[in-house]
């Protein structure tokens, strides 16, 4: 058997214990020791304990469950609340400006906890209510908060970005740098859309509220929004600048060199503490066991996740699978752009059934070897593969910020919140082309930096 028909045999093995629905990491385990007894022979069982161990023995993993912890600690705390009135207060005048302000508190909120779920959960709870009572559609409010919450696996620090550095042998200080501008550019993205969905939506409403002959015939729903003075518009920014100093900590003592990526994220843990218990509503102590107890279960399952996929791409390296693959698509003489088309497209469909975490760790050695064969860069492939997992998260049927919406909105129905979401996959589309054909977008602050 060649080693592209093994490497799709134990693709379909992962594929078929994952539809069984079993637990991802679980899932993951059982296609790895199947693949070193079939493949390798029953005779190396044993080296699925070492391989296991090897691929978490890195002092890098250290930053996962410290970014985790860190953004655990925010959401626990009142500083979602304090980062969305804050952008309330510039943006409720604009039209769809109340959806604005939760994706440019899911920014800033991105930025500190590195969380997707966190992210579209801390902020969504807040949002969601406020933007119902202002008047705003259940599709423009729960879609607002699904693609914002999506930033945060892409705007550093980054669980996914870190991950693939890691499977990539890359520099996570450059990959950090290089998800900065792109994620400021989504969210402004987003913000456009949003003024243009509440546009169409404003105008429907319009025509349904008047007659054949012109006149009203029902009074069109009005969305309301508090004024605020200049005054308290400067003052809310006191509100965000401790989320600012806090992210330029991290990210300074990481870019200058200072502190490893685990070095700066138990820098961040220490800082956030301060912050929460200073100038933030502090946590209980029944708080504080929760939030640890939820960052145990989530790192935990990350790092599981992390530790089976590392072990079936060492088995995928044994066989070649990897470097043959490569090879073959060099051989092809297909344009590049063709290749990455429909590595994306692989990727998208990955991420409608798999999170992110357990794609990136059991596709990036595969497809690296690619990437590096046809002359793209591999920091600027990590930012692009973040942002089609960024798709993934709000496509069914596995879209977990779909489901975290469902979960702190129940009384709206999942259809309202998948129609809202689905314009914003193809705002990252357009986004992927726009990085693509102009990769500096990405690499000028890493270059810059580094």
């Amino acid at each position: 058997m060649s080693s592209l028909a093994q490497g799709g045999v134990i693709g379909l093995i992962a594929m078929v214990l994952f539809m069984t629905g079993m637990p991802i990491a679980f899932a993951l385990a059982i296609t790895a020791l199947a693949s070193i007894v079939f493949f390798l022979g029953p005779d190396q069982f044993s080296l699925f304990g070492k391989m296991t161990f090897d691929s978490l023995n890195d002092f890098g993993l250290l930053a996962i469950p410290l970014f985790v912890l860190m953004g655990n600690m925010f959401g626990g705390s009142q500083a979602s609340r304090q980062l969305f009135e804050a952008g309330e207060a510039w943006l409720s005048r604009i039209r769809g400006g109340l959806a604005m302000s939760s994706v440019a508190a899911s920014t800033l909120f991105a930025a500190l906890t590195g969380s997707s779920a966190a992210t579209a959960a801390a902020i969504g709870r807040v949002a969601v209510p406020e933007m119902e009572k202002r008047g705003y559609s259940s599709r423009i409010s729960t879609g607002a908060i699904a693609a914002g919450g999506t930033l945060g696996i892409l705007i550093p620090p980054s669980v996914t970005l870190i991950l693939y550095g890691i499977a990539a042998e890359q520099s996570i200080g450059q990959l950090f740098a290089g998800g900065i501008v792109p994620g400021i550019i989504v969210a402004l993205m987003f913000c456009v859309w949003i003024f243009i969905a509440q546009t169409m939506e404003d105008r429907a409403a319009a025509r349904a509220a008047t007659g054949a002959d012109g006149t009203a015939v029902e009074a069109p729903r009005r969305r309301t929004s508090r004024r605020y003075s200049w005054t308290e518009r400067f003052t809310s920014l006191t509100k965000v600048l401790p989320f600012a100093a806090l992210i330029a900590v991290v990210l300074i003592v990481l870019y200058r060199g200072i502190a490893t990526p685990s070095e700066a994220a138990a820098i961040g843990v220490l800082l956030v503490w301060v912050l929460v218990a200073l100038i933030y509503r502090g946590l209980s102590g029944r708080q504080l066991m929760e939030v640890l107890k939820e960052s145990t279960n989530q790192s935990t399952m990350i790092l599981m996740i992390t530790a089976f996929s590392a072990v079936i791409a060492t088995v995928l390296s044994y066989l070649r699978v990897p470097q043959d693959l490569a090879a073959v698509v060099s051989n092809a003489d297909l344009n590049r752009w063709v290749v990455l088309l429909l590595i994306n497209l692989v990727l998208l469909v990955m991420g409608c059934f798999l999170p992110p975490v357990s794609i990136i760790v059991m596709t990036t050695p595969i497809l690296l070897p690619m990437i590096l064969a046809l002359g793209f860069d591999p920091i600027w492939f990590g930012v692009v593969m973040t942002i089609n997992m960024e798709m993934g998260l709000i496509t069914p049927p596995v879209g977990l910020n779909l489901y975290v919406l469902k979960g702190i909105a129940p009384h709206i129905p999942l259809k309202e919140i998948l129609i809202g979401s689905v314009p914003y996959v193809g705002v990252l589309a357009l986004a992927l082309v726009l990085f693509s054909v102009f990769p500096e977008i990405v690499l000028f602050v890493p270059n810059w930096l580094y």
